[in-house]
C-alpha cells in the first residue's frame, strides 16, 4: 500500500490490518444478512407468519437494530474521541457479534422470538463496529489516497465474504450428500461465520492503534456525548457539502441496504432459486462486488469520488430495472451481477468521501453522523420494502420499484455536491 516511511500514511502493518476488518467482518454481512439466514428466516423460522408477514418482520427486525444504533453510535464516537478509545469499543463489538452469532445456530423453526432478539443484537454489535472502523480511515493515509485505501478495504471484505460463503455452501452441500436438507444445515453456516469472524480480526485487534489524542481528564458523560453530538450537527452547517452528502447518502444507501438484506429472499420467493442456487449467486456478485472496489477506487482518486459515485448510481438504476423486467434467470443473472459491480464502488466511494468532508481530529463524531445516516437508510429502506410487499400481498416485483426510486432519487441530489469545495472546508485540500 505504501512504504512506511511516506510522509501521512500509517505504517504498512497497520494498512493492513485497518483493510483485514473489512475481510473479517464480512462474513456475517454475506451469511447471515443477505445469503442465508435471511431466507432462513423468512422461509423456515418464520414460515407460519405468511411470505408477506415473514418478509415484513425480517424489515422490522433490521430496522429495529440500526434504530438502537441511530441513538447509540454517534454517542459512541463522541465518547472514542473523547478518550482516545476507538480501539476498546472495536474490542467489545467484535466480540459481541461473534457470540451472538453463533448464538443464531441455535434457532430453528417456530424460534421467531428468540431469532428476532439474537439478529437484532448480534446487528447490532456488527453495525457499531462498522462506524467504529471506518473512523481510523482518515488517520492512516494523506486525504488524496482515501479513495484507494477504502476500496482495498471492501475489495478485501469481498475476498473475505466470498470466503465465508464458499465455505458455507461447502457445508450446505456435504449435509445434502449425507440426507441432511439444506435448510438443516443453516445452523453450521453461523457457526462459521462466528469463528471466521473471530479468527480474521485478530490482526485488527492487535496492530491497530488510536492517534486521536484523548480530550482531556474530564470523563465525558452520556448527556455530553448528546450535548456534544448536537453540536456536531450544528457544526456540520459549515460544512454544506458534507451535510448535504449525508442527506443524499441516507437516500441512497435505502436502497442499497434494501438489497443487501432482502437480495436471496427476492431470488428465491420471485425468481425461484433453491438455497444452493442462491449461495452461487452471492459468490459470484462478490466477485464482481470485489472487482467493482478496485476498479472504482482506482477511478475516483483519478476523477474524484462525487463523479465516481454519479457512475456507481446509474448503474444501480439500471441494475434494479433489468431485475424488474427480468422474467428469466439469465437476465437475473445479469442484473446481479450489475448489483455486484455498482455495490463495491458506491459503498467505497462513499465512505472515502466522507473521510475526505470530515475534519481533522474529529473522525469518530463526523463517521458517526455517517453511520446514523446509514442506519437511518438501513431502516427506511427495508421498511419501505417489507411494507409494500406486505401491503401487497407478498409482491416481491412490486416492493422493487421502491428500491429503484431510491437511487434515482439519490442520484439527482448527487448533483448538487462540490467534492473539492467540501475538501477545502475541512481543510484536506
Amino acid at each position: 500500500m505504501s512504504d512506511d516511511a511516506a510522509p501521512g500514511w500509517a505504517p504498512k502493518r497497520e494498512l493492513w490490518a485497518w483493510a483485514f476488518y473489512d475481510f473479517a467482518n464480512s462474513g456475517y454481512t454475506t451469511v447471515v444478512l443477505t445469503a442465508v439466514f435471511n431466507a432462513y428466516f423468512v422461509g423456515v423460522v418464520a414460515v407460519a407468519l405468511g411470505q408477506g408477514g415473514a418478509t415484513l418482520l425480517w424489515t422490522v427486525a433490521i430496522a429495529l437494530a440500526n434504530a438502537v444504533v441511530v441513538l447509540s453510535g454517534p454517542l459512541i464516537g463522541a465518547i472514542a474521541d473523547a478518550h482516545g478509545s476507538k480501539k476498546r469499543f472495536l474490542v467489545a463489538t467484535t466480540f459481541g457479534c461473534v457470540v451472538l452469532t453463533a448464538a443464531l445456530a441455535t434457532v430453528g423453526p417456530g424460534d421467531v422470538a428468540l431469532g428476532f432478539a439474537l439478529l437484532v443484537g448480534s446487528c447490532v454489535m456488527f453495525a457499531l463496529g462498522e462506524n467504529l472502523i471506518a473512523a481510523f480511515l482518515p488517520e492512516l493515509a494523506p486525504a488524496e489516497a482515501l479513495g484507494r485505501l477504502s476500496a482495498r478495504g471492501w475489495a478485501l471484505g469481498y475476498v473475505g465474504g466470498l470466503l465465508v460463503l464458499g465455505l458455507c455452501l461447502a457445508w450446505i452441500q456435504f449435509s445434502e450428500a449425507r440426507g441432511v436438507a439444506a435448510a438443516e444445515a443453516v445452523p453450521g453456516t453461523l457457526l462459521i461465520v462466528a469463528g471466521a469472524f473471530a479468527l480474521a480480526a485478530l490482526p485488527t485487534l492487535l496492530w491497530l492503534r488510536d492517534r486521536t489524542p484523548r480530550a482531556g481528564r474530564r470523563q465525558l458523560t452520556a448527556m455530553r456525548g448528546w450535548r456534544r453530538l448536537v453540536r456536531t450537527w450544528h457544526e456540520a452547517r459549515h460544512y454544506p457539502d458534507l451535510r448535504r452528502f449525508l442527506v443524499t447518502l441516507t437516500v441512497y444507501h435505502a436502497g442499497i441496504q434494501t438489497v443487501i438484506v432482502l437480495a436471496t429472499v427476492y431470488a428465491q420467493q420471485a425468481m425461484g432459486f433453491g438455497t444452493v442456487e442462491s449461495l452461487w449467486l452471492i459468490l459470484v456478485v462478490n466477485v464482481t462486488a470485489a472487482i467493482g472496489a478496485l476498479a472504482f477506487g482506482h477511478l475516483q482518486d483519478r476523477i474524484g469520488s462525487v463523479r465516481t459515485l454519479a457512475l456507481a448510481l446509474a448503474l444501480w438504476v439500471l441494475a434494479c430495472a433489468l431485475a424488474w423486467f427480468a422474467e428469466d434467470r439469465a437476465l437475473f443473472w445479469v442484473a446481479a451481477n450489475l448489483v455486484g459491480i455498482a455495490m463495491g464502488a458506491s459503498q467505497s466511494a462513499g465512505r472515502a468521501l466522507v473521510g475526505r468532508f470530515a475534519p481533522d481530529g474529529r473522525t469518530a463524531e463526523f463517521f458517526g453522523l455517517w453511520g446514523m445516516a446509514v442506519k437511518l437508510a438501513a431502516i427506511v429502506g427495508p421498511l419501505a420494502y417489507g411494507s409494500l410487499g406486505f401491503v401487497t400481498g407478498g409482491d416481491h416485483r412490486t416492493a422493487l420499484l421502491s428500491t429503484l426510486a431510491f437511487f434515482v432519487i439519490g442520484l439527482l441530489l448527487l448533483r448538487g455536491i462540490d467534492e473539492a469545495r467540501g475538501m477545502r472546508a475541512a481543510g484536506r485540500a
